[in-house]
């Protein structure tokens, strides 16, 4: 989106309005203005010129309470700053405040009344232009900045950034949440750790803007996370994840590649976010060694792969004597790879046999050379646990550090 989209997307509103307009961004810097001067004060020609607002006419705009309204605002009069009344427009995409239009009251007209009614009839103007807004200026902004390192402070658990963000006027009250984590699958392994987050960062906010159900996104050096409503479907969650992918080619300047999307439980209290970003960055890591998890894929759907992702302590393959003793023993790697296909398919000979491109005998006959080479059942209890939690460890060990 140009600055030049923006300045016709004020034009046009003016014209519609028949007044004098300025757009400024969250910072108090001037983004676009219309041609109108038939109404015009000091502030609003100081603006134009400066393209700042001054402490003072921020400080009294503020005291009106534009920074936390969601609905247009009247400013009065103030004479000892030469300002004219005027109606301030929060523009707001996908809840997230991405800048204000300010709108002049003629010089004969004393109350706001009659602008506060008009922008009713130019509502679908208004999102438009919040929307080229989102998509142009909020990643760079300082109070964008601002929003994502809170967020991910306190999904790494920092107390008083999640009492912050539980007071943002778009996430507070729209309980219960999920978290959820993407990572690309392909080659990042030479990219710059400050361009991958900027790529992470951006490639999120805009492959979730109009679902209304992701509250935030934010980016790391590794992975995106997006704070979601509970009530997100699979299909925005699927979409979610396909946009991920063409924004992160086509902002990285690469050839489309699969991305990951890891869930987490839902949660009711902001103070759980630790939990359930480590819930949704282990969904995101079982995906990344299990192909047959699918690439979008719940906590709870990752089985045995929970206890593995308990902090404080690595499951390691080498800790199975029958594990270690069958890689030994499998030098052309023909009975691990069946054998945990088998016991992820439950046990069934056929399916194994229909996904290898194997006769049944086949399959037969290497579980054959297991027991023998083994001396134990490999379909029995106590081996069946042991190998089957040990072909998940070894997988698990390969997991991307998130």
């Amino acid at each position: 989106m140009t600055a030049a989209d923006i300045d016709q997307a004020v034009v046009i509103i003016a014209a519609k309005l028949g007044r004098a307009l300025s757009l400024e961004d969250l910072d108090g810097g001037l983004l676009a203005y219309s041609a109108h001067q038939f109404t015009a004060d000091r502030v609003r020609t100081n603006f134009l010129l400066s393209k700042l607002v001054p402490p003072d006419v921020s400080a009294w705009q503020l005291s009106h309470g534009i920074a936390r309204a969601v609905k247009p605002v009247p400013v009065p009069a103030n004479a000892d700053l030469g300002m004219l009344g005027r109606v301030c427009v929060p523009l707001l995409a996908r809840g997230f405040r991405v800048g204000y239009l300010w709108v002049l009251q003629l010089d004969d007209e004393l109350e706001p009344d009659a602008i506060v009614k008009e922008l009713r009839v130019i509502r679908p103007e208004l999102d438009a232009l919040a929307e080229m807004l989102l998509n142009r200026t909020s990643a760079d902004s300082d109070g964008r900045r601002t929003g994502e390192a809170q967020f991910v402070a306190a999904c790494l658990g920092d107390r008083a950034a999640a009492f912050a963000v539980d007071g943002w006027p778009g996430v507070h009250g729209r309980g219960p949440w999920r978290l959820a984590a993407l990572l690309e699958r392909g080659d990042n392994a030479e990219r710059d750790p400050a361009e991958s987050s900027l790529l992470y960062r951006l490639s999120a906010l805009h492959a979730t803007l109009g679902i209304n159900t992701v509250l935030f996104s934010a980016g790391t050096e590794t992975h995106a996370v997006l704070l979601l409503h509970d009530a997100i479907d699979g299909f925005d969650l699927s979409e979610v994840r396909r946009r991920f992918e063409l924004e992160v080619s086509r902002r990285g300047g690469q050839v489309v590649a699969p991305v990951l999307l890891g869930l987490s439980e839902p949660f009711s209290d902001l103070r759980w976010l630790p939990g359930a970003y480590s819930e949704a960055r282990s969904a995101l890591q079982a995906a990344t060694v299990d192909a047959q998890l699918g690439r979008l894929v719940s906590f709870r759907a990752i089985g045995v792969y929970q206890f593995l992702a308990v902090a404080g302590r690595d499951v390691s393959s080498s800790e199975s004597a029958l594990f270690c003793e069958l890689r030994e023993l499998d030098r052309n790697g023909e009975l691990l790879p069946v054998l945990e296909m088998l016991y992820d398919k439950d046990g069934s000979v056929a399916e194994v046999a229909e996904h290898l491109h194997l006769h049944r005998t086949s399959i037969y006959n290497r579980l054959g050379r297991i027991r023998s080479l083994l001396g134990v059942d490999p379909l029995g209890g106590q081996a069946r646990l042991e190998l089957h939690l040990a072909l998940k460890a070894e997988r698990w060990a390969g997991r991307p550090r998130l």
